[in-house]
């Protein structure tokens, strides 16, 4: 089970309808056009798009998974006492004073440019269940970091 957002789960979705009304008719579209070329055995175009086609096709049942495990948290039911999943949690590296802002989101909605980090991480978990003012001691390959949380909110 993963859980995510509304705002990820729709996104998941509308990438799997993207995926199956318009990019599985063009890999159908590539091996018929292949196939019509001649000798399927010495088509090098027919095996990349059967390939091609593959790949798409476990894509889509990767998404269909993720859709079907999907939990989606309703964050107005949620506290703001401490870090959990879905959380936007201010930060202050302790040692160098740099601030920073995440969101703690599921690993299929993780995205560092926008913000999100996935829970799965050495400082998501490391913050998890921290309440404002505490410090987490996170382990990271460059050794061990201390984070203050200074806000926490939706």
């Amino acid at each position: 089970m993963a859980y995510m957002s509304k705002e990820g789960y729709d996104k998941l979705v509308e990438e799997l309808k993207y995926l199956e009304t318009v990019e599985r008719p063009k890999a159908s579209a590539a091996i018929a056009e292949a196939r019509d070329k001649g000798d399927l055995s010495e088509n090098s175009e027919y095996d990349a798009a059967k390939e091609a086609q593959g790949m798409l096709e476990m894509k889509i049942n990767n998404l269909k998974e993720a859709i079907n495990a999907a939990k989606i948290i309703d964050t107005s039911k949620m506290s703001c006492e401490t870090v959990q999943i879905m959380t936007k949690v201010q930060l202050k590296n302790v040692k160098t004073g740099q601030q920073m802002t995440y969101t703690i989101v599921s690993q299929s909605e993780a995205n560092l440019r926008a913000g999100k980090i996935s829970i799965q991480t050495p400082i998501a978990q490391g913050l998890l269940g921290k309440k404002v003012g505490e410090i987490a001691d996170i382990k990271i390959p460059q050794g061990t970091i201390q984070l203050e949380v200074l806000n926490i909110s939706f």
